[in-house]
């Protein structure tokens, strides 16, 4: 009886469940890690990201061979092939897996014809188990992140004083919304030039064409566990004290301000969610650093990426395929311009040159930009989540699904947001720098200079005035619309649908 287990690309960590299962016995348990390319060709993903996931998926194997592991670690077509012949050649009987996090994942591993058993070992890469936040959500009538996040706080006693949060609030982002006003000098975040075995890495996503997105360099992406925890140490020492006022923040010529870019190490399991938290909390105590962006940091782990993680999970029973949904039944095509780059619309073009170039963009870009508008204009959902999963380095099944058809396009009706994150150019121009260097003015709703995000904001509202009634929130903004003349109006129909002529070639 052998026993084996396959590493996946996101579970780069010497903690993670299939491995400690083993650990008394790792002399004679073969691990295998597979970088295969008939899943990178799956779909346009950016060139770093594959350069990431497989630079630190070689790395992590190195560490698991000089921890008294036998490896082995392969470039193949496809994993089931690779599988079979390392399973043959090890006399694998049994395969331990960790549970893939993306569901699609996991039930292409289950489709595979293996000679041996395989067995999924409980995921222990988050802080909440799916069994754990089913009980919490079961018998609520909404599933508030605030509640989930307050809820965490408490059962991990994080920032707590007995039963009550430390500064006698759950949360600061009053404090966290400060425009880019004057000049801001954030430090130069922490990167890394690619070693050795990161330029093989390169050279092969180089040399086989993939069907991908993006540039390949420069690459400056930590990729082991070892420059992950650097990168976390930096971003407490420089970052931390102004990530919160800033974090809303968008400036041209500024890819990353004061945030952290831990998401990408924390997906791979490089660096785990906890050990992020303790740190930064730690931070505050014995640096006094400021409340509001410890609270900020901590809020964006332990609630946000708890949570969307949870509800992915959650959603997962429905009858109507959580990935299917469709409430305002948006169609349109994906402009060309989401790949390229090339629009006159300053903030998209400023957005989509850095996620090109790196495969990065904060919260506020994704939300309040590439999914405001991906709403407003009424584009596909589906198509829209896909190009994100391509798009973002840090980009998985679990993180997409609840991130942009939940919280960014409302297309599950309501179910994790409380209302459309829908939004003129007022909200860009207030929290960027960007319009001013626009072709656009950000403050007319018609003509020829006015600003997309702008007729599209009112022929979205009007649009779907009946479905955004029964949004609470939304009746205030709705009596605005009244308020506006007919032939503007009509203008503003109009005006979106010259746009979608322009661009869509419809």
């Amino acid at each position: 009886m052998v026993v084996g287990v396959w590493v996946l690309g996101d579970q780069l960590w010497a903690g993670q469940s299939a491995l400690l299962r083993c650990a008394d016995r790792k002399a004679q348990t073969p691990v295998i890690a597979i970088a295969s390319s008939e899943f990178a060709r799956s779909r346009p993903y950016h060139r770093q990201k594959l350069i990431l996931v497989w630079s630190a998926m070689r790395h992590f194997m190195t560490e698991l061979e000089q921890a008294g592991w036998p490896v082995t670690y392969e470039i193949a077509d496809n994993f089931e092939m690779s599988l079979r012949q390392w399973g043959k050649a090890n006399q694998v009987t049994e395969l331990l897996i960790m549970t893939p996090n993306d569901r699609p994942f996991a039930s292409q591993i289950q489709a595979l014809d293996l000679p041996f058993k395989l067995t999924f070992v409980p995921n222990n890469h988050f802080l909440w188990t799916e069994a754990e936040f089913k009980a919490w959500a079961t018998g609520r009538k909404t599933l508030l992140m605030e509640t989930f996040y307050r809820e965490g706080r408490r059962r991990f006693q994080v920032l707590m004083a007995g039963k009550t949060p430390v500064g006698g609030q759950w949360n600061y982002d009053k404090a966290n919304r400060k425009p880019p006003k004057g000049d801001l000098n954030p430090p130069d975040p922490l990167w890394f030039e690619p070693d050795a075995v990161t330029k093989t890495v390169i050279e092969h996503v180089r040399s086989q064409n993939f069907s991908s997105y993006g540039d390949l360099e420069p690459f400056r992406w930590a990729v082991t566990r070892q420059q992950a925890l650097q990168v976390l140490e930096n971003f407490i020492e420089q970052r931390l004290a102004t990530f919160g006022p800033y974090q809303d923040a968008m400036v041209t010529g500024q890819d990353t301000l004061w945030h952290a870019l831990l998401s990408p190490y924390l997906n791979l399991g490089l660096i785990q969610p906890m050990e992020v938290i303790q740190a930064v909390e730690q931070a505050h105590y014995e640096r006094a650093l400021p409340l509001n962006s410890v609270e900020g940091l901590i809020r964006q782990i332990l609630g946000w990426r708890e949570y969307m993680h949870g509800l992915y999970g959650y959603v997962a029973d429905d009858v109507i395929e959580y990935s299917n949904r469709n409430w305002f039944n948006h169609t349109r095509p994906l402009p060309e311009f989401f790949w390229t780059g090339e629009t006159e619309m300053n903030c998209l073009h400023q957005t989509l040159s850095q996620v090109q170039r790196t495969g990065y963009a904060h919260h506020i870009q994704r939300l309040m930009i590439l999914s405001n508008f991906a709403l407003i204009t009424g584009l596909s959902p589906q198509a829209v989540e896909s190009w994100f999963h391509a798009a973002f380095i840090d980009a998985y099944d679990w993180v997409m699904q609840t991130n942009v058809l939940g919280m960014g396009l409302f297309a599950d009706g309501g179910l994790l947001a409380s209302k459309p994150y829908a939004a003129s150019a007022n909200y860009i121009n207030r929290m960027s720098n960007y319009c001013k260097s626009c072709r656009y003015n950000a403050k007319a709703r018609i003509g020829e200079d006015a600003c997309p995000f702008n007729f599209f904001y009112w022929d979205f509202l009007d649009r779907h005035r009946d479905k955004l009634q029964s949004q609470g929130r939304m009746s205030f903004i709705l009596k605005n619309l009244d308020k506006m003349a007919a032939e503007d109006l009509a203008q503003i129909h109009q005006q979106a649908t010259d746009w979608h002529k322009s661009y869509t070639d419809e």
